[in-house]
């Protein structure tokens, strides 16, 4: 049993990994829990240690810590005063001081700082009072104020796991005499693809025979099983390193499957196939609202709608859009983008605008993840799974996604003939062959990262459409080697962050032949001539910035705006093999997760 939960916490190790833990029931119904500071090796090792005896059901958590310090006893899961029920949470229960003193003056004494252990008591005074133990869930769930995902364990149970979901997510994964409980899909690859997913507000009871579904009222509930696309290869590193490298190269074959899924006898069809072409013609203004390398998608987004389908667009960050009061009408159309579809920001930021009226256009990559499912349409961007914390091909199949969708729009609207769309889809169809270009110049982007790694600050620097490419690498640099990286606006150079430039500051420029070429070459010079040491990404070929650069990268010559999608390898690879050189843990990078379901 032990086993079967340290796997799938390995595998969602991505969520979180300050600590971890476990508890289990064995075969005389007592709960016995494992908790340990640090990654699943650690809990690994204590388990093997320990020896522990055969159990009948088992529960376990990675834990990123938002209510107390990493410690021991900080770590999930969670237990109540008597040892009978024991609970992991993922999430965060807003009024659990209030609680907590409630609890205190009924006589409950804490061993912790969480806020979880605070559901793990509440249940408990419940369960004396109701003696019922749905009921007592129900009246426990309904006076919590927050988010959570909940797996619990009780003793009284011992055939038993209770998950429960409010805004943050989790499955049901539908085995042969087992039941498991996950909050993402690859924890359960290995044991079955038939999956139930939880809505909001629901309450499901595992048995190893089947599950039934709640809803917070306490009425039953009728769910349809589906079943996963993914195989469990799928969410493994393979013969790569790390995660971070296998999806770095899984790109060619991203990109190539959305080819084939979206454009059909010569033109895009995405939005014809989702009956979106009368709606998106409707609308005369797109805020985009997303978070982290979302948001730098959608970035390059606006430069797209706005270059091929005429229409403004505005992007804002998440965590800011849903506290403005954003000046909007019933034809403004609402984007939103996240890779697993359970980014809290931006799922507040959907439910915002659906609160205001506003129709809700969401591309995601995890089908039937919450923001899909609030959303009034979606795009699925087919990436298959990300495991990597710094996300990579989810940012390329974001754009090719938003390339598409401008370039239709825009033929709808005849802003787009049919000789530019043509050209526009050759292009297309040769951005796999030139990904897999750039790939084979990883030996000497390696090359290049070791004369640089021991740098502690990296400036990016982009113009136009590839802005937001120095914004993204800047990103994936720091989130990875915790190196000081910062991107720029080119042009913005000379009105302060010039002052930094010294001969010890590496300087990445992102100018492959666009628009904006001699301009940024212009900026580049700037940095030339202060010393500064240029890392440039450049079309192949371009002597004039290899003469004031002290080393190149180069990419394929494609049009200007499909440049983004090339540019940024080069700089997901530097950032991968600095980190790397700089013995940081690439796949799980201190203080951050995959997914933040919390505010």
């Amino acid at each position: 049993m032990e086993s079967t939960i340290v796997v799938g916490l390995e595998r969602l190790e991505y969520r979180g990994y300050d600590s971890a833990g476990i508890a289990l029931m064995d075969d005389e119904n007592k709960i016995f829990t494992v908790r340990k500071v640090g990654r699943i090796a650690d809990l690994k090792k204590t388990l093997e240690e320990r020896q522990l005896p055969p159990a009948r059901a088992g529960i376990g958590h990675t834990r990123w810590a938002t209510h107390g310090k990493v410690t021991e006893n900080n770590a999930h899961p969670q237990v109540d005063s008597s040892g009978k029920i024991a609970i992991v949470h993922n999430g965060i229960i807003e009024n659990y001081l209030e609680l907590r003193k409630e609890l205190e003056e009924k006589g409950h004494r804490f061993d912790s700082e969480t806020d979880t252990e605070v559901i793990a008591h509440l249940l408990e005074e419940y369960l004396k009072e109701e003696g019922d133990y749905l009921r007592a869930i129900v009246k426990t769930v309904n006076r919590l104020e927050g988010t959570f995902a909940l797996a619990i364990l009780n003793s009284d149970y011992p055939d038993m796991i209770v998950g429960v979901r409010k805004d943050s997510p989790l499955i049901v994964g539908v085995g042969e005499g087992e039941m498991l409980l996950a909050s993402d899909i690859p924890a359960i690859l290995t044991h079955t693809k038939r999956v139930v997913i939880l809505d909001n507000e629901e309450i499901v009871f595992l048995t190893p025979d089947g599950f039934t579904v709640y809803d917070f009222q306490g009425n039953k509930k009728t769910k349809e099983i589906k079943e996963i696309e993914w195989d469990a290869q799928d969410a493994d590193k393979g013969p790569y390193p790390h995660f971070m490298l296998k999806e770095i190269y899984e790109q060619p074959k991203v990109i190539e499957y959305n080819i084939q899924k979206y454009i059909r006898d010569g033109e895009p069809l995405l939005l014809k196939d989702l009956n979106l072409r009368k709606i998106l013609l409707n609308k005369n203004r797109f805020i985009i609202q997303a978070a982290g390398t979302s948001l730098h998608a959608g970035l390059v987004g606006r430069y797209l709608i706005e270059r091929f389908a005429k229409v403004p667009v505005e992007v804002v960050y998440s965590s800011e859009f849903h506290h403005r009061e954003t000046i909007i009408d019933d034809r403004t159309l609402i984007i939103s983008i996240s890779q697993s579809g359970e980014t809290m920001d931006t799922l507040e930021g959907l439910r915002l605008a659906k609160n205001k009226g506003l129709e809700v256009l969401s591309i995601v990559n995890v089908v039937d993840s919450s923001i899909a499912r609030e959303s009034d349409y979606v795009i699925y961007i087919n990436a298959g799974p990300e495991i990597g914390v710094a996300s990579t091909k989810a940012y390329t199949a974001q754009i090719f996604i938003l390339l598409l969708l401008a370039l239709e729009l825009g033929h709808l609207k005849g802003f787009v003939d049919n000789d530019e769309l043509k050209h526009y889809i050759e292009e297309i169809r040769q951005l796999p062959y030139k990904l897999n270009a750039i790939l084979y110049r990883d030996a000497h982007i390696q090359h290049i990262a070791e004369k640089y790694h021991k740098s502690n600050h990296f400036m990016f620097l982009g113009r136009g459409i590839n802005y937001p490419t120095a914004l993204e690498g800047a990103l994936k640099l720091k989130e990875i080697s915790y190196i000081h990286a910062t991107g720029y606006a080119a042009g913005e150079m000379k009105h302060g962050p010039l002052a930094l430039i010294d001969s010890s500051w590496p300087v990445v420029i992102v100018n492959p032949k666009t628009s904006v070429y001699e301009k940024t070459f212009s900026n580049a010079n700037e940095v030339y001539t202060r010393g500064g040491k240029l890392i440039s990404v450049v079309t192949e070929g371009d002597e004039k910035m290899k003469d004031i650069s002290e080393s190149i990268i180069e990419i394929p010559q494609t049009d200007e705006y499909l440049t983004p999608i090339l540019s940024i390898v080069p700089l997901q690879l530097l950032a991968y093999h600095i980190a790397n050189m700089r013995g940081c843990d690439v796949d799980k990078p201190r203080n951050i997760a995959k997914v933040i379901t919390v505010l």
